[in-house]
């Protein structure tokens, strides 16, 4: 049975001007989840990502970390919503007391409650997009062989809350506790896409629990 890893990307560089790159702790998560996989013995792993410049680097640090020979592949239906543009949209008065995080997990349930979406992607076709794009892979696998897919936290917790029937409130939840470079594990059976775990981060524990962020 296929298993499929679901990593998401490194820290990106949060404040920078180009939010887009991996910062330098980016780059050592990305490392450590490469050798995480490689302790796991995949299968030779189908490896794809996003478009997205974090998620590409990230998944190339993985394959170098782990030994991964095959090429990448990109999907864009593995990227990320515009994080920057959601909170424009739907909290443009942001009060004192209120986080970043609190801004964005506002924004988000905000747009998955907004059938229309005016001027950008519904959430309905967001979280379609990544379920097509997941349906797809097994066909893509075969028997004996495993898949990496380096892609971002609401990505994720899209398609958590596809797999698991959540609430919208459920898909905010798990969007904030995503850890970077964290591995979500699925398996591809006669029966379809099975969930099996959320959000293992324990290659940051002990000595790298430095190296544990959310943001």
């Amino acid at each position: 049975m296929p298993l499929i890893c679901l990593v998401r990307h490194g820290q990106a560089s949060f404040a920078a001007q180009d939010y887009d790159a991996l910062s330098d702790l980016g780059r050592a998560q990305a490392t450590a989840v490469g050798h995480e996989l490689a302790r796991r013995g995949l299968r030779d792993p189908y490896l794809v990502s996003g478009t997205r410049t974090r998620q590409r680097d990230t998944a190339h640090l993985v394959a170098d970390a782990a030994g991964f020979k095959q090429p990448l592949s990109q999907d864009a239906r593995w990227n990320e919503y515009d994080h920057l543009a959601l909170p424009a949209r739907y909290a443009p008065s942001p009060q004192d007391s209120q986080s970043v995080q609190d801004l964005l997990d506002h924004a988000l349930l905000a747009w998955m409650q907004d059938p229309s979406a005016t001027g950008g992607e519904t959430w309905a076709a967001f979280a379609e997009n990544a379920a097509a794009a997941l349906a797809e892979l097994p066909a893509a696998l075969g028997r004996g062989r495993d898949a990496v897919v380096v892609t971002s936290g609401g990505l994720l917790a899209a398609l958590c809350g596809t797999l698991l029937s959540l609430p919208h409130e459920g898909v905010v939840a798990l969007n904030r506790v995503t850890v970077n470079a964290s591995v979500t594990t699925l398996a591809a059976g006669g029966s379809g896409i099975t969930f099996l775990t959320f959000n293992e981060h324990a290659h940051f524990a002990g000595d790298r629990r430095h190296q544990l962020t959310y943001r």
